[in-house]
């Protein structure tokens, strides 16, 4: 156990756990396990408990454990709770239509379109709009300056 940095399980008084070894320095250990929503166990230095563990609370700390191997940590975990030794917990799927729909637009994607021709369209230029007149005057403005000094 000298190179396992993190150690995961679940207690029946306190649920989801976690704990460090001497490998790691205590400072480091708990940045990383309070951005893991850990927090620590009053009168039990160097274990923490998973916050609210009722949502949701094997996924995330399978996921804190994913993070921290992905971070370059040696983690002992219990099978439950290890992602590379178990398969997840199977997610309820909920019909949504969305692949009925992707198949859809994808054949509209793949079909010929009347808007992309090969040929241009025989038109036509468009007939030109006469340029109206230059004044023989100088139209003159005047602006209301304003109490806030931005402009309109």
């Amino acid at each position: 156990m000298d190179g396992t940095h993190f150690v995961f399980g679940t207690r029946k008084e306190h649920g989801f756990i976690a704990s460090f070894t001497p490998s790691i320095s205590p400072h480091l250990a708990q940045w990383f396990l309070l951005r893991e929503q850990f927090e620590p166990v009053p009168d039990e230095p160097g274990l923490f408990r998973l916050s609210e563990p009722e949502r949701d609370g094997l996924r995330r700390t399978r996921q804190a454990v994913h993070d921290l191997r992905s971070q370059g940590y040696t983690v002992q975990a219990d099978i439950r709770l290890d992602p590379m030794l178990s398969a997840g917990p199977a997610r309820p799927v909920r019909p949504n239509g969305l692949t009925e729909r992707r198949g859809r637009l994808a054949q509209a994607a793949a079909g010929a379109t009347t808007q992309r021709r090969a040929t241009p369209p025989t038109t036509s230029a468009p007939a030109a709009r006469p340029v109206p007149p230059t004044p023989a005057y100088a139209p003159a403005v005047h602006l209301a300056a304003s109490s806030s000094g931005r402009s309109r």
